[in-house]
């Protein structure tokens, strides 16, 4: 009897260490999903913010102080990217990237001034307005460089949009760019 309750003992104590190492693989990948910002689907808001942002698809115009303005919005890769393109009187053109990273909604601007900020959708209202902070960068030698910093885009009809860049510089802002854009085709 007492081998047998040793067979069963020692059964027991190895079926729990490989409960115990499943367990513990289980959690480092949960783990590892969460360091690295990944699920399964975007949230519902990042996912209805980043639907919203492609009716953007077209061509838009504006009137600036410097003349007028145009952007070309373009759904790429199948559609799980939306670029756009900027071109403002007496700047060269910029590019930005409307993408999902899991439940995130993030841009990449590429900037004249040489760097490429990212930012994240903090604040989605899908209906109205999206606010973009940003997260980081590249090219970036330090957070006192000038570089886009802050985007806040707002739906006022199929037709038109309104965007407010915020430039920032020496670590506060340095200037906010408001755009009125209205669709041409």
């Amino acid at each position: 009897m007492n081998r047998n309750r040793s067979i069963t003992l020692k059964s027991l104590q190895l079926a729990s260490s490989r409960l115990a190492r499943i367990a513990l693989a289980i959690a480092v990948l949960a783990l590892a999903n969460a360091a690295f910002g990944q699920s399964d689907a975007p949230s519902a808001n990042a996912g209805a913010a980043f639907s919203k942002l492609k009716t953007l698809a077209g061509h838009w115009e504006a009137t600036t102080s410097k003349g007028k303005a145009s952007a070309t919005y373009q759904l790429v890769s199948g559609g799980t990217a939306l670029l756009e393109n900027t071109s403002m009187p007496g700047e060269t053109e910029m590019i930005s990237v409307y993408y999902l990273d899991g439940d995130r909604l993030l841009l990449t601007h590429y900037c004249e001034a040489g760097n490429q900020p990212r930012l994240q959708a903090d604040g989605i209202d899908a209906a109205n307005a999206i606010d973009f902070r940003f997260l980081d960068a590249t090219n970036l030698a330090n957070p006192a460089v000038g570089h886009m910093h802050h985007v806040v885009i707002k739906f006022q009809g199929a037709n038109e949009v309104a965007q407010d860049w915020t430039f920032y510089k020496d670590g506060k802002p340095g200037f906010t760019v408001p755009i009125d854009w209205h669709r041409v085709d």
